[in-house]
């Protein structure tokens, strides 16, 4: 029994991924985006990036772009160089999958202020950093590393009433490290959907 345990332990992890440590260099990736253009993380060399997992059909993302707060975020952030990328890990015939043909569609619907989405079917860039739940959000310095990671922010609830009086994680940090700051608190656990790996 403690065999057949162990065994599950391991084939669990292994479909996860390797968890993403704070302060550690970010995992390289290679992914289409929402025009079939290829997109790495060395394209953004230099520039404040944060990953934020998307799945259209789950409550918790739709607390978030439901009420704007995200859209009003990536907007934000662009507008201060930092590249905000959405990433839709999820299978085909799963919740969440987009079809190539229709990302543009879906980043419009969404009223996206992404600098892309990017379509992770095979759920390669998710298990490289451990995403578990949409959202999913890291933080990436200009020098590579991953300074913040886990939730948007301090309230599990589905319901866009609590954004108000949550602390949003992502903004603290991004406010604190781009001013030259500490930041507070750099890892959470993340809420969400699980991602449709």
């Amino acid at each position: 029994m403690k065999i057949i345990v162990l065994l599950l332990t391991v084939c669990l992890s292994f479909a996860v991924g390797a968890e993403v440590k704070v302060g550690a260099a970010a995992p390289g990736f290679s992914e289409k985006d929402q025009s079939g253009k290829m997109r790495s993380l060395k394209d953004f060399k230099g520039k404040w990036v944060v990953l934020e997992w998307y799945n259209s059909g789950c409550p918790y993302v739709k607390k978030h772009y439901g009420s704007g707060n995200m859209q009003k975020l990536q907007k934000k952030y662009a507008d201060k160089g930092v590249q905000w990328v959405t990433v839709a890990t999820s299978a085909k015939g799963k919740q969440g999958y987009i079809e190539p043909s229709r990302a543009v569609a879906a980043m419009k619907e969404a009223k996206m202020n992404s600098t892309a989405l990017l379509l992770d079917a095979d759920g390669t860039m998710g298990k490289a950093y451990g995403a578990k739940t949409t959202p999913h959000m890291f933080v990436i310095n200009p020098e590579g590393d991953v300074v913040y990671a886990g939730a948007i922010d301090s309230n599990d609830s589905a319901n866009p009433a609590t954004i108000a009086s949550s602390e949003n994680y992502v903004v603290a940090s991004l406010d604190a490290a781009m001013s030259g700051k500490a930041i507070k608190t750099s890892s959470t656990k993340p809420y969400g959907c699980s991602v449709k790996y």
